[in-house]
């Protein structure tokens, strides 16, 4: 098998395989983040996952030992026996 490099194809081909690359990068991308990556004052968030029969206020223990201070929650949900606390750190 011979190994072609994308400067030796023709236009079309080139063309083709920009498009279908490009169409895969969009097709990931909406696949990924429903939670922000930062708060809108530009801190980073953080996810964390509990037992859904275990009280909230052990998610929010752990967060906080992440955090070694206190959170902000930004969301949190229960679905399928699992708590999701997403949260971002207090300034110390």
């Amino acid at each position: 098998m011979q190994c072609t490099s994308l400067f030796q194809l023709p236009a079309r081909a080139l063309v083709r395989a920009v498009t279908a690359a490009s169409l895969g990068a969009l097709m990931l991308a909406g696949c990924g983040g429903s939670a922000p990556l930062f708060t809108r004052d530009g801190r980073p968030t953080t996810a964390v996952q509990c037992s859904a029969s275990g009280p909230w206020a052990n998610c929010m223990d752990h967060a906080r030992a992440i955090c070694q201070s206190d959170i902000d929650v930004i969301d949190r949900s229960s679905q399928d026996g699992v708590k999701k606390l997403l949260f971002a750190c207090k300034d110390k």
